[in-house]
């Protein structure tokens, strides 16, 4: 008898089991109905795992343009957590941009290329676990289609620096944000043009505007690391807007000046006077 009793438990044990696995798929597609938490967790756990994969790539969404411009709250926030090692090399970097972007111009828009290449293939490689390797190749890339284009790199940094000019213009006047791109691109046209018709003035331009965001960003970067300065700097800023900007236009036009004097004119000038006989 007990052996039977144990034989009869064992199969009504089965049975459950069978009705259960049965009805599985049910509680999956209606997890609410008389099923609890943890059950609905679980469903909704497998119901995720057995999606496919977004249709868009992972690393479109990355790269997608912000919502809106990055304003001086938004600037000041990634000074403060700016690393000490950064804000120096910004510094140092910054001071050879600005005194001598001029002169070493072909380095220095390898080197502006190199980075902005790196920085697109890691994030194109992240998704596949390969943000280095990817990193590399696009640093070596853009460094070779720059160093066999110079002048048109030349255009397209340009065009890169209108665009951040003009969409902060933009911002400045009180316009709309989110028609910020439209100055960004009045930038972009009359930079890069620009950059053809006065090639020589336009480069030591662009070389001093980028030194000089360089030196005033590191140089927050240091400041915001003293607990002290830190809060009243940002108190004044906020108050008085307009003196980021002017901390960043005053070396920019020192740099255009001190390159216009150091450096000599470029050859192909008018030629000299005939000789008397």
């Amino acid at each position: 008898m007990a052996h039977l009793s144990i034989t009869a438990f064992v199969e009504r044990e089965m049975s459950m089991s069978s009705w259960l696995i049965q009805q599985f798929p049910a509680l999956l597609a209606d997890g609410t109905a008389g099923v609890s938490p943890v059950v609905n967790t679980l469903a909704a756990a497998a119901t995720t795992a057995s999606k496919p994969a977004a249709s868009q790539p992972v690393a479109t969404a990355m790269l997608s343009m912000p919502d809106r411009w990055p304003g001086q709250v938004d600037i000041l926030k990634e000074c403060q957590s700016m690393p000490t090692v950064l804000a120096v090399f910004l510094i140092i970097a910054g001071l050879t941009y600005l005194l001598w972007g001029f002169r070493y111009f072909q380095w220095l828009v390898l080197l502006n290329a190199t980075i902005l290449g790196g920085l697109v293939g890691y994030k194109l490689g992240i998704p596949y676990d390969a943000a280095i390797p990817c990193a590399i190749i696009g640093s070596f890339i853009a460094g070779a289609i720059t160093w066999q284009s110079m002048k048109y790199s030349i255009a397209v940094m340009g065009g890169l620096f209108g665009a951040i000019l003009g969409a902060s213009l933009w911002r400045a006047a009180g316009l709309e944000p989110a028609f910020a791109w439209s100055g960004a691109g009045m930038g972009l046209i009359l930079f890069g043009l620009l950059s053809f018709i006065i090639f020589r003035e336009s480069l030591m331009t662009y070389m001093s505007l980028q030194g000089a965001v360089m030196i005033v960003f590191g140089s927050l970067g240091l400041i915001y690391k003293m607990n002290e300065v830190g809060p009243i700097l940002t108190e004044k800023l906020n108050v008085t807007p307009f003196l980021l900007p002017m901390a960043i236009f005053i070396p920019a036009v020192v740099g255009i000046i001190y390159q216009q004097q150091t450096t000599a004119a470029p050859e192909g000038g008018p030629p000299p006077p005939p000789a008397k006989k």
